[in-house]
């Protein structure tokens, strides 16, 4: 636990990592979330996240390499947070530093995350910080938990 786990604005230079990490075909299978070539990548990116000011996000750094993001966005009257995490950071306690900092930062609530049901570490990383089941919801032929942060 002696590493630096921080959150910061995202800059252009955290981009080609990001997309890097979003390619990881084992990160696709188990979140169901598929990966964007690299031009719908880079727009996703500049207009639906960077370029709408009602989203929140942070790219997290560990010992100041970019390791992953979190977002928060709105869908309809719910807002919603999401995270991807690099690989080579899954299962070292990053995800649920940078979870807790960033819940801090964000402080709507009610939040609500929408993990694929079948990424157990997923679920129980939002359950550790007070998410609870509020259903299913389903994309595509993916069933999802729908999880809950009350105020």
């Amino acid at each position: 636990m002696d590493e630096d786990v921080r959150l910061r604005d995202v800059t252009e230079a955290d981009l080609e990592p990001l997309y890097e990490q979003q390619l990881d075909a084992e990160a696709v299978r188990r979140s169901r979330f598929p990966s964007r070539e690299r031009e719908a990548f880079m727009t996703h990116w500049a207009t639906k996240i960077l370029g709408d000011s009602t989203v929140f996000v942070q790219t997290v750094t560990v010992d100041g390499e970019p390791a992953g993001s979190l977002v928060a966005w709105w869908e309809g009257q719910r807002r919603y947070i999401g995270y991807w995490f690099g690989r080579p950071y899954w299962g070292r306690g990053i995800g649920t530093r940078a979870l807790a900092l960033f819940l801090r930062a964000e402080k709507n609530r009610p939040l609500y995350a929408d993990p694929f049901i079948g990424n157990t570490a997923s679920v129980r990383l939002l359950e550790r910080h007070g998410f609870h089941h509020a259903g299913t919801i389903y994309h595509g032929d993916n069933d999802h938990a729908l999880l809950v942060l009350d105020a």
